[in-house]
C-alpha cells in the first residue's frame, strides 16, 4: 500500500507545474476547404490565470492571404483547447467568412528537443463548416 501512494504521490508532483508553451511556432496545415497553408502561432502565457498543471494563453495565428486570427487557449499538461477567429467586421463574428474556430491539441518533443503540437480544428460556420488539422514547430 505504501508503495502506491508514494507512485501516486509522484505522478500528481509531476502534474503540479505546467510548461511554459510561451514562444512563436511555425506551422504547416490542411484545410478541408482552402487546401494546404502554412502559417506563424504566437503563444503568450498568462501567469495570473495559470494555476499548478492548468495555464491560459493569447493565442494568435498569422496566415498569410488569410489574415491574422486572435484567441486564446487553455492548457492541462500536455493537452490544449485553442480558440481563433479572423477580427470581427461590421459586427459580424469571425469576419464576413465566419473563419472562427476551436480547436485541441497536444503537445510533445521532437527529436530535436523543439515543442511541436498537432492541432485538429473545427470551424461550424465557414463554408457550411470546416476541419483542418496543422502540425507546428516552437521556434529555436
Amino acid at each position: 500500500m505504501k508503495k502506491c501512494i508514494a507512485i501516486l504521490a509522484m505522478t500528481w508532483s509531476f502534474q503540479a507545474c505546467a510548461v511554459d508553451f510561451s514562444g512563436v511556432y511555425d506551422c504547416a496545415g490542411q484545410d478541408a476547404h482552402e487546401g494546404a497553408y502554412t502559417g506563424t502561432v504566437t503563444m503568450t502565457l498568462r501567469p495570473e490565470h495559470s494555476h499548478a498543471a492548468d495555464a491560459s494563453y493569447d493565442f494568435q495565428l498569422d496566415v498569410p492571404n488569410y489574415g491574422v486570427y486572435a484567441g486564446h487557449a487553455a492548457v492541462h499538461g500536455h493537452h490544449a483547447a485553442m480558440h481563433f477567429a479572423l477580427p470581427a467586421e461590421h459586427g459580424e463574428y469571425g469576419g464576413k467568412t465566419h473563419d472562427y474556430g476551436t480547436g485541441i491539441a497536444e503537445f510533445k518533443k521532437n527529436a530535436k528537443g523543439q515543442w511541436t503540437f498537432r492541432k485538429f480544428y473545427f470551424e461550424p460556420g465557414f463554408k457550411g463548416g470546416n476541419t483542418g488539422v496543422e502540425v507546428c514547430t516552437r521556434k529555436a
